[in-house]
């Protein structure tokens, strides 16, 4: 089970591994995609998954109890267009 959350100024993503030890579970990001895998004696674990907002991968934090996997992204600040003033 995997779910993505959007809080104000953050994307989190929250996920099970249940039965995976915290050092066998990796996190990746770049651009708006995240990867997630996990590998154990006897399975392997992988999801990749679309954002829904641009983030700063260098932000990323993670932490493990339970069997959850949370994940926290600041997003990336939007770019506005400015209009141009005449004066």
């Amino acid at each position: 089970m995997v779910d993505v959350l959007e809080e104000n100024d953050e994307v989190i993503v929250v996920a099970e591994f249940a039965g995976f030890n915290r050092e066998n579970i990796k996190a990746n990001v770049k651009s708006q995609r995240l990867t997630l895998s996990a590998e154990a004696l006897d399975r392997k674990y992988y999801k990749s998954l679309n954002l829904p907002k641009q983030v700063i991968p260098a932000t990323m934090r993670t932490a493990y109890k339970n069997g959850v996997l949370e994940v926290r992204l600041k997003k990336a600040v939007e770019k506005k267009a400015v209009g141009n003033v005449a004066g």
